[in-house]
């Protein structure tokens, strides 16, 4: 026990004597008890179901509480459990012992229970690939079904495609998150054997042909017999019977039980035959008819080939009259489709040439037998010149144009030398004359130089013409033909005239006492000069220089494409007959000269007119440049000379393109080889071998003879493809006839008016089958031995002949047919 000191109690009595002072009635002071507080007043959870508790908790201060209704005592922080029927609002009452009680609510909402009155599936047996129905009755929530999380209205179905057997299950959820649940099983059954459909895609073939079979069906597996064919619900399978066929598809139930059947039927018909079609007769003259006749079977059928298809009936004939050799095509067709069958017959048009014997036509010359040769290529030295001299001679080439196209122009014949480039050192015109020209009897035309003169100052001087034309006849030859200038009607040829390429100049340079046509006739009296023409030239041209300059002859040149669009259709059978359009309009600007019988020379002739390419060296150009002498003879021509005899390869520069016919790839103006000297030209053999264009010429020489004359030669029948030349020939007569057709040949009946028979025919030929076996000396394509290289015209002797005789022309073909 503690014991206090009398002092320690004094003060105790005198500290609690001064607090009770402090605390007594009517004193002022700060420290007075607070009144009572709630800081919160909850209920967890706020909802309930009926039936179920909820937790109120209260804090506060300063003072007892209570929460009522139910007088429930309460204590700061501590729940109290309260289990409402109805949704309640408590109050929490806290009473202190100063000041007003404190007051707060907390309402408890009451949720009425989730109810399921029924959950039910109708059907609730389905097949597979039915549909059921769920409808739940319920309340006091809202309703979900699984599986597939289906919200559910009660009393509204939900429809369900189950593939299994399934026991869906429906929830119906409270606000206050009660839920309750009911199921409901579907049971899904494999379906009933069943067969919807059993189709072919054709019920009718033709033999050898396939259709499909395709079946729908549910419930079993299925076959198809015969063929124990295997088959899948809406998959086709593809049967070939080779008759008429009945197919069965056979169900079995996957549960057992009976199997279904289900039948078609696919009527296979016999396949279309054809037992003979033919014409006859098999020839036929121009304007004559054939019969087609074809026996077939098991379709209907068409013949094409005439004008419009014609319906065939089998056994019976039908009348074709073909203009031209016509291959005709019977087409048997299946009624049930299918593929059809064919066969041909060829009604051939024996083409007529008949050559009229009674009538002389003008004059033949040899001179249309030319080419031209250029100073920039070694002709004249004495290695060139005798190879030059042997081809030639074997081409029968008669006439040569020197020295050059537009070198002419420039070129000064005294000093061998052109303006801006370099002449042969060769070329010399003594060299020209006795290495080339008299050895081989050439003709010599040559280019009077107008546009340059000497040492390639001021225009052309007529006096270098002339004494160009005296020099020759010095050296022992004379000059045929001197034509002033070359193309002077063209801005591209060389013109040192104040007034360039001018009619008018060139006219009054030809004329007067010191022009080019007085200088040159008093220098060499038997020359012939003339002077350029070039119909439709703009600016006008030939009827100014016509009309203002004097001349023994006029020059033409002809150049009937453009490079990059030849065209083998247009070089063989249009363009010779085009020549002669030309050369018509020429004899007309003449008779309106006044100089109607003036002689002309075609003194250029090519294909393109420049950078030519592989049709240069092709059978085609062959064909049109024998073509081109035919018109030329008909015309009545004076002089030709073809661009260019050698040095002018252009290689692979020009049009090299598969649309022209042609095995190489290289294209020349020349039409004898280079050989080795020009290498571009690989592919064109040893120096002098001809090209096709070179073996017209050759062909020619048989028929473009001095001393004979021109005969009419007249075509009936495939006019398009047949083109026919005729001649005098030491007193028999010399045919050219060509087949312009690529790929079929034809007969001709040939007839001399007045003439039944012959004691002797030969026939030489050039055609596309000795040029495709060209250029191959190292044994590649197309001549895989090599051996035909470049080869010669064939020639055939017939013997004697009764006339009219028929001959075949092989594609693509010129014939000399010499008749004596």
């Amino acid at each position: 026990m503690k014991r206090f000191s009398l002092f320690a109690i004094l003060a105790m009595t005198v500290l609690t004597l001064g607090l009770a002072g402090i605390t007594g009635c009517g004193g002022n002071s700060s420290m007075q008890t607070p009144p009572a507080s709630i800081t919160s007043f909850s209920a967890t959870p706020a909802s309930i179901t009926v039936g179920n508790s909820a937790s109120l908790s209260g804090v506060f201060a300063n003072g007892t509480g209570v929460i009522t209704p139910g007088n429930i005592a309460a204590s700061s922080g501590v729940a109290v459990s309260v289990s409402p029927a109805t949704t309640t609002t408590y109050t929490l009452t806290v009473t202190g012992t100063t000041g007003s009680p404190a007051t707060a609510t907390s309402t408890v909402t009451v949720d009425a229970a989730p109810t399921i009155s029924s959950f039910v599936a109708q059907p609730a047996t389905i097949f597979a690939g039915q549909s059921a129905n769920l409808t739940g009755a319920f309340a006091g929530g809202t309703g979900v079904i699984t599986p597939g999380n289906l919200p559910a209205t009660s009393g509204t179905a939900v429809s369900v495609s189950p593939t299994a057997t399934t026991t869906y299950t429906l929830t119906v959820t409270n606000g206050a998150g009660t839920a309750i649940t009911s199921t409901a099983t579907i049971t899904v059954n494999p379906p009933p054997p069943a067969i919807t459909s059993f189709v072919a895609g054709a019920a009718t073939i033709t033999a050898g042909q396939s259709t499909t079979l395709t079946a729908v069906f549910t419930g079993g597996t299925a076959v198809i017999t015969p063929g124990n064919i295997t088959a899948t619900s809406g998959t086709a399978v593809t049967v070939s019977p080779a008759t008429t066929t009945l197919y069965t598809l056979t169900l079995t139930p996957t549960g057992g039980g009976n199997p279904l059947t289900s039948t078609l039927t696919i009527t296979v018909n016999p396949a279309p035959t054809i037992t003979s079609f033919g014409a006859a007769p098999a020839t036929i003259s121009a304007g004559g008819s054939s019969t087609l006749t074809g026996v077939f079977a098991n379709g209907a059928a068409v013949i094409t080939g005439a004008p419009s298809p014609i319906d065939a009936t089998s056994g019976t004939g039908v009348s074709v009259t073909p203009t031209a050799t016509t291959t005709y095509t019977l087409t048997v067709t299946p009624p049930a489709g299918g593929p059809a069958v064919t066969s041909t017959a060829t009604v051939t048009v024996a083409s007529s040439v008949t050559v009229d014997l009674s009538t002389k036509g003008p004059a033949t010359t040899d001179q249309i037998l030319g080419m031209n040769l250029a100073a920039w290529f070694d002709v004249a030295g004495t290695d060139n010149a005798p190879l030059i001299q042997t081809a030639f001679q074997d081409a029968g080439i008669k006439a040569v144009r020197w020295p050059g196209g537009s070198w002419g122009d420039a070129y000064n014949w005294e000093t061998n030398t052109e303006c801006g480039s370099t002449a042969n050192s060769n070329d010399t015109f003594s060299n020209f004359v006795n290495n080339l020209v008299i050895p081989t009897g050439l003709d010599l035309a040559i280019i009077a130089d107008y546009g340059t003169g000497k040492n390639c100052t001021g225009p052309g001087d007529p006096t270098e013409a002339a004494a160009w034309a005296a020099e020759a006849t010095t050296l022992g030859v004379t000059v045929s033909h001197m034509t002033v200038g070359n193309e002077e009607y063209g801005s591209w040829e060389t013109d040192n005239h104040t007034l360039k390429n001018d009619a008018t100049t060139y006219a009054a340079a030809t004329a007067g006492a010191d022009g080019y046509y007085a200088l040159i006739k008093a220098a060499s009296p038997n020359t012939l000069v003339g002077v350029s023409v070039n119909p439709g030239n703009q600016p006008t041209w030939d009827p100014i220089v016509l009309a203002g300059a004097p001349y023994d002859f006029v020059e033409y040149h002809s150049y009937p494409e453009a490079p990059g669009s030849e065209s083998d259709t247009f070089i063989v059978q249009q363009a010779p007959q085009d020549l002669t359009n030309n050369i018509n309009t020429i004899k007309s600007e003449l008779a309106t000269a006044g100089h109607p019988d003036t002689p002309i020379y075609v003194g250029e002739l090519g294909g393109p007119y420049s950078n030519p390419g592989k049709q240069s060296w092709s059978i085609t150009q062959g064909l049109y440049a024998g073509q081109v002498l035919g018109e030329m003879m008909n015309d009545g021509i004076s002089r030709l000379t073809w661009w260019i005899g050698f040095g002018n390869c252009n290689g692979t520069a020009g049009n090299d393109s598969t649309s022209l016919y042609g095995w190489q790839d290289f294209g020349a103006y020349n039409v004898f080889s280079d050989g080795a000297q020009d290498p571009d030209c690989p592919g064109a053999g040893a120096f002098g071998t001809m090209s096709p264009t070179a073996r017209a010429f050759q062909l020619f020489s048989n028929v473009a003879v001095n001393g004979e004359n021109v005969l009419n030669a007249t075509v009936a029948g495939d006019t398009t493809d047949v083109r026919a030349y005729a001649a005098t020939n030491n007193g028999g007569t010399a045919l050219v006839l060509f087949n312009d057709n690529e790929t079929t040949a034809q007969s001709v009946l040939i007839t001399l008016t007045g003439q039944a028979s012959s004691t002797g025919v030969t026939v030489i030929t050039y055609d596309k089958a000795i040029y495709d076996l060209s250029g191959s000396p190292t044994g590649t394509p197309p001549d895989p031995s090599g051996t035909s290289t470049w080869a010669p015209p064939t020639t055939t002797s017939l013997g004697a002949q009764t006339l009219p005789m028929t001959l075949t022309l092989t594609p693509w073909s010129m014939n000399v047919v010499i008749i004596k």
